[in-house]
């Protein structure tokens, strides 16, 4: 297996989504093909059978199935069920990603990003994570954002940031949220107006995921709110 890129990749989570019958499809999709298949692989992966597991997936995913392209890409990678076929299994992650599976693209960019499988490129790591992100995916629209914020890969622009930042904060996102507060706690020129109150309620979401840095700058908020109101 090469260096150590297949642990840092997950199937685990999509496996779990599939088994237990979560959304993987927008509604306004058609039913995904060979989804009973890739559901019979799901449990034969879960059962530590991995023979039936990446003979199901290999099949499903032939058929077109995004799910069974990801997991059976992730099997190859790891050498479940198989000896490791790193190149093969980029392939097959390829197709998922070509397929709209969000999480194949941020995979991609997760891979160029670190330079694992594929040469280090920040630029197409961004290309991938603009793609996931406009899917939807939350991890690729902080990763996104970080780069904007940061200047990695993209020209450095706070305002595409806080677009980016914005939308992972409203899927729950505890960073994100905790970065939304910050903008409004300072205020950005040009892109987003000084407003504590706002600052406060993006801080209490934060908070509520158990992030103590933005418990503390909620009460330091409160409490020079409290500070005013007693001066005047």
């Amino acid at each position: 297996m090469p260096g150590n890129s297949a642990p840092k990749i997950r199937l685990a989570a999509l496996v779990i989504a599939c088994a237990f019958g979560l959304p993987i499809h927008a509604a306004t999709e058609p039913p995904a093909p060979a989804q009973a298949q890739t559901r019979a692989a799901v449990t034969a992966y879960e059962a530590g059978q991995f023979d039936a597991a990446i003979k199901g997936f290999a099949e499903a995913a032939q058929k077109g199935n995004r799910l069974a392209q990801f997991n059976y890409a992730m099997m190859l990678l790891r050498g479940e069920g198989t000896t490791a076929k790193p190149q093969e299994a980029l392939v097959w992650l390829r197709r998922a990603a070509d397929n709209q599976m969000t999480h194949a693209q941020f995979t991609f960019g997760d891979l160029y990003e670190r330079g694992e499988l594929v040469p280090k490129s920040l630029e197409e790591a961004n290309r991938w994570y603009e793609r996931a992100a406009q899917g939807g995916h939350v991890q690729a629209q902080v990763a996104l954002a970080t780069n904007y914020f940061t200047g990695r890969g993209v020209p450095l622009d706070y305002g595409k940031a806080f677009t980016w930042y914005s939308k992972a904060a409203s899927a729950g996102d505890g960073s994100a949220q905790y970065i939304v507060g910050s903008y409004y706690e300072r205020g950005y020129p040009g892109i987003v107006d000084k407003d504590i109150e706002q600052a406060k309620i993006w801080y209490a979401r934060a908070a509520s995921h158990g992030d103590p840095g933005a418990l503390a700058k909620l009460r330091s908020l409160l409490e020079e709110a409290l500070r005013a109101r007693s001066q005047m």
